[in-house]
């Protein structure tokens, strides 16, 4: 798993309904508190923050590194997307890769 450092972008995986956030936007880490909790800014169009959110590291991924500035290949992110997931998920996602060559 890419660690998450200060800064990175990150792009939830999950809905966040209490902060009106959806899977798949991006914010940025602006406070890590160990634990695997971490606090993101969401900002607008306009780079005006939105929201500001505590959040667990199982629910983002990193897409990225401020460290390093660079973005995150894609086989890095399904990588750090399915690492949290049960077995039985991760079989699932296996079977529909399958399925992928199939076509």
């Amino acid at each position: 798993m890419i660690e998450p450092e200060l800064f990175d972008v990150i792009e939830l995986l999950v809905n966040l309904t209490e902060y009106n956030l959806e899977a798949g936007m991006r914010g940025a880490i602006v406070d890590c508190y160990g634990d695997g909790k971490y606090e993101v800014e969401f900002t607008n169009e306009e780079g005006e923050a939105e929201v500001i959110c505590p959040i667990s590291s199982h629910q983002f991924i990193v897409v990225w590194k401020a460290k390093t500035k660079n973005w995150l290949s894609v086989s890095e992110q399904i990588v750090a997307a399915i690492a949290n997931l049960s077995e039985e998920r991760k079989r699932e996602v296996l079977d529909f890769t399958r399925a992928l060559y199939q076509r």
